[in-house]
């Protein structure tokens, strides 16, 4: 964990200012929304617990990744992306055996309310336009092709590389 909290430490935040995504408008069905709602939630508390900003930024990421080609362009869609597939899923939880345990603490609904807030225009500035991020303790393949961005807590937040002007 030391060597790879080490490694991302000395991978520079990029310049310039952090601009924040647009704020994102659910259009669909009441079912179709709920089920965005719990896609959401489900993804922030696996992913960031009970942390308020935490869960409010996995889920700006899984909107930022809806408006991103080569995404899923549903919640849902995102959140399962690749779980059943054996080369892996792009949030751990969805296939790992985390899923199939119920949460059942205080994170729950605070999760379920910041995801009807993003789903209605809130936008969590914190992560601008960020697409993935990791735990600072491990060191995916990907993160030289991405721009870093920004730290919430232990995670660390990239967005595609800006072009080269």
């Amino acid at each position: 964990m030391d060597e790879a909290r080490a490694y991302n430490a000395r991978i520079p935040f990029v310049s310039g200012p952090l601009t924040p995504a647009a704020p994102f408008h659910f259009h669909g069905t009441p079912a179709a929304r709920e089920q965005a709602v719990l896609c959401l939630a489900t993804a922030a508390l696996y992913e960031a617990g009970d942390d308020p900003r935490g869960q409010a930024a996995v889920i700006q990421v899984v909107l930022n990744r809806v408006r991103v080609p080569g995404f899923p362009k549903t919640v849902c869609g995102v959140v399962y992306q690749g779980s059943g597939l054996t080369t892996g899923c792009q949030f751990s939880f969805t296939c790992d055996g985390s899923v199939a345990r119920r949460p059942e603490h205080a994170g729950w609904e605070a999760a379920r309310l910041e995801a009807r807030r993003a789903l209605s225009g809130h936008v969590f500035r914190a992560v601008g336009t960020a697409t993935h991020y990791h735990a600072d303790w491990m060191v995916p393949y990907w993160i030289g092709s991405l721009d870093k961005i920004a730290k919430v807590k232990s995670h660390i937040f990239y967005r595609p590389k800006a072009p080269a002007s």
